[in-house]
This record gives C-alpha cells, structure tokens and sequence, in this order.
C-alpha cells in the first residue's frame, strides 16, 4: 500500500505544475539600488530574497546569504546591489513541482523566481509554499 502511494506522488510531482503554488510577494529593486537600502527592504517586508529588475526582467536576485557575506566581509554597503547579486536559477508556472524541488535541491536554494517566458517576475517559489502544496495534495500521506 505503502508503494501505491510513493508512485502516485511521483506522478503527481512529474505532471502537476508549480501553477499558483508560488507566493506574488516579492521585493523587486534595480540593480543600481544600494546593499544597504536592499537589506532594509527585505528587513521591512520580511523577505529572504530580492529580485533584482531592469526594465522589469530579472536580471539578478539577493538573498540573505548574500547580505550576511557582504557584511562579514566589511563590504561597502553602499555599492550597487548589481555588485553583490547572484545569477538567478529561476522557474515558469508551468514547469513541474519536480523540476522545481529538482532545482532546490541540487542548488542549495530555499527560494527559486517564478518568471515568464519574457524572464519578467511572476513570484517566488519557497520551500513553505512546497510544504504547503504537499499538505493540501497529499494530506493522507502528510498526516
């Protein structure tokens, strides 16, 4: 009984796609905004991770990991965010959760962009929206 499960799961994460999974709060800075002024916003709206735009497409994002190094490194916090940002791994609404969670997993990220096929920010993919996909799909198995 128990394998009947694990390969409807498995189905399920190969077919289902990351749809409305994934959360539209978002903080979006231009790459010239500063380290400083980013950390603040993530702070304020209490977000892991900025997406950095130009001319509205994803150029970038920064992540607390991001702001925790720069600091430990006595980076100057005024320099542009371009500076300090990380090439973005991101994901479509239709891409399978198993291509997502794939992706998570093999990069060490706990929050992928969700972007169209113009690479302009739909939202963010996080491990609790995950979670709470598992739960509502498969709360049998879940609970």
């Amino acid at each position: 009984m128990l394998e009947d499960r694990i390969v409807d799961f498995q189905l399920n994460l190969d077919s289902e796609p990351i749809g409305h999974a994934f959360s539209t709060e978002i903080v979006s800075v231009p790459p010239s905004q500063s380290i400083r002024d980013v950390i603040d916003q993530l702070s304020a709206a209490k977000q892991g991770c900025a997406l950095v735009c130009e001319e509205g497409r994803l150029v970038g994002v920064f992540t607390e990991r991001d702001a925790l190094s720069s600091m430990a490194s006595d980076a100057d916090l005024s320099q542009p965010v371009s500076a300090a940002m990380a090439d973005p791994v991101t994901v479509t609404s239709t891409e399978p959760m198993a291509t997502a969670i794939t992706k998570m997993a093999t990069g060490g990220f706990r929050q992928l962009p969700v972007v169209d096929t113009e690479h302009k920010p739909l939202g963010m993919l996080k491990v609790s929206c995950i979670l709470n996909y598992f739960v509502q799909h498969f709360p049998s198995t879940i609970y």
